[in-house]
């Protein structure tokens, strides 16, 4: 059953996160459910989805492609501080190009982590599935970080498309070139600013290696 089973998970995986979003589906849901309901449940269905496939990948059966080496479990913790960090950068900032789509607060001369990446949480997951992949060498969990590091990369395709089509491609690309436009280092008085979330990063990596072992139940570090 192991296999059949995280084949089961996959679907469930996908198929939470890309049905209800259907504007159909979504429309009809929220008319039932209202907004902030379909954000509970939306969550919740997403979340279980994510723990049952997270609990079948660890009980497939393991098929061993590369050898565990010392040096691989520095790959993650290294990539995790950065992956942190443009987190804690991109947590409830205004994102025109993102799912959520038109903010009136985005303000382009200050785009903050968007002049760089104009999917940064989609670059955080690539970074964590693609550096959790390094000390996961067995068939099961290349699959698993595998497919969250191309559901990332595809995503900010297929994302950039969808704005495009609602914004229009002539709104689109002048509004990426306006936030282009600004100087490529931050301003000191922006570093300045930038404490509270270097805070929330270093709180959210100091948080995950101490959940690390209770949900995964492996310790990440050496």
């Amino acid at each position: 059953m192991g296999w059949a089973e995280l084949a089961a998970a996959f679907v469930a995986f996908f198929l939470s996160h890309s049905v209800p979003l259907r504007p159909a589906v979504r429309a009809r849901l929220v008319g039932l459910l209202g907004p902030g309901g379909f954000g509970i449940v939306y969550s919740a269905l997403s979340l279980t989805a994510l723990v049952w496939l997270i609990a079948v990948t660890g009980r497939a059966p393991y098929v061993e492609l590369w050898p565990r080496l010392a040096w691989q479990t520095y790959v993650p913790l290294t990539a995790m501080t950065l992956t942190c960090l443009i987190a804690a950068f991109a947590i409830a900032r205004p994102n025109p190009f993102s799912f959520g789509g038109e903010s009136s607060t985005f303000d382009p001369s200050r785009p903050g982590i968007v002049r760089w990446l104009r999917h940064p949480l989609l670059v955080a997951l690539a970074l964590w599935s693609a550096s959790h992949m390094v000390p996961n060498g067995d068939l099961a969990h290349v699959l698993l970080f595998g497919t969250f590091a191309g559901f990332a990369l595809l995503g900010m395709r297929i994302v950039d498309r969808r704005r495009q089509r609602v914004m229009g491609a002539a709104r689109w690309t002048a509004l990426r070139r306006a936030v282009a436009a600004g100087p490529r280092l931050p301003r000191l008085a922006s570093l300045s600013g930038a404490t509270p979330r270097l805070a929330l990063a270093a709180a959210l990596y100091a948080a995950l290696l101490a959940l690390h072992p209770v949900v995964i139940g492996v310790s990440p570090l050496p």
